[in-house]
């Protein structure tokens, strides 16, 4: 007999219309229907492979230079994606090689912006560049000479070294968060005011979830720049920055 013959009916199926959580799944006896337990597994590979697929950092670069950005490549202390994984302190630092060059460089007119491959490089390899470009457009600022750098095998503190070592008074991190089981690529967003090495989490903002199905370009670019412009104009960022931006002009009206 098929599962759909012995599955009970769940009461909270409706809600399954709103949310791509795990809920109302059903059960056939004491276990899961065989279609959702095949469906979890699908999803497990999935968030394994959105940690360990490299990011083709040549292909973005690419891409970022032809929307008109300025780009430059740097890469961690973690030497490879083991590496990476098993010691998350050496994906936070500089290679030390690269902060000399970055130093020898222009510094940032006041914006730096970090492309981080992180957990998951779907996730930066689909949203990274679209969500750039809608913050272009809504900050104005010398794009032509801010840095965007690419950083291999880079977590979020990463950022603190190369925005001190550009002289920048703010740096933006784009990075792939941690996949979940029903979204293995989420981009994350971090504003860090006055960035140097030994920054402490509590000092920068954070932006999650910014994907199609979670949080959209627009309304991610939207806060972005609201974080960005209060930062700068306060002088600080993390806990004493409050996210208070209204979204009357990023989404539709009722």
């Amino acid at each position: 007999m098929s599962d759909l013959t012995l599955t009970q009916g769940n009461p909270w199926d409706e809600l399954r219309a709103h949310t791509s959580a795990r809920i109302a799944l059903g059960r056939v006896g004491s276990s899961l229907p065989t279609s959702e337990v095949l469906k979890f597994g699908l999803a497990h590979a999935q968030a394994r492979d959105a940690v360990h697929r490299p990011l083709d950092f040549d292909a973005l670069g690419d891409e970022l230079q032809a929307a008109g950005f300025r780009t430059l490549r740097v890469k961690s202390d973690a030497e490879d994606r083991h590496v990476y994984l098993l010691r998350p302190d050496r994906g936070r630092s500089l290679d030390e090689a690269c902060r000399e060059r970055l130093r020898e460089e222009a510094p940032a007119p006041e914006l730096a912006v970090v492309i981080a491959d992180g957990l998951s490089s779907i996730a930066v390899q689909n949203h990274a560049l679209p969500l750039l470009r809608l913050f272009r457009e809504r900050f104005e600022a010398d794009w032509a000479n801010t840095p965007v750098v690419l950083a291999e095998q880079g977590r979020v503190a990463i950022g603190d070294g190369i925005g001190e070592a550009l002289r920048a008074r703010l740096v933006i991190v784009m990075i792939g968060e941690r996949p979940g089981l029903t979204s293995p690529d989420s981009l994350g967003l971090y504003v860090s005011y006055a960035p140097k090495v030994g920054l402490m989490d509590s000092e920068r903002n954070c932006i999650s979830n910014v994907r199609p199905e979670g949080l959209p370009y627009g309304v991610a670019a939207h806060k972005l720049d609201h974080l960005v412009r209060g930062a700068l104009r306060l002088q600080l960022s993390g806990v004493a920055l409050k996210d208070d931006s209204t979204l009357h002009d990023v989404l539709p009206a009722n």
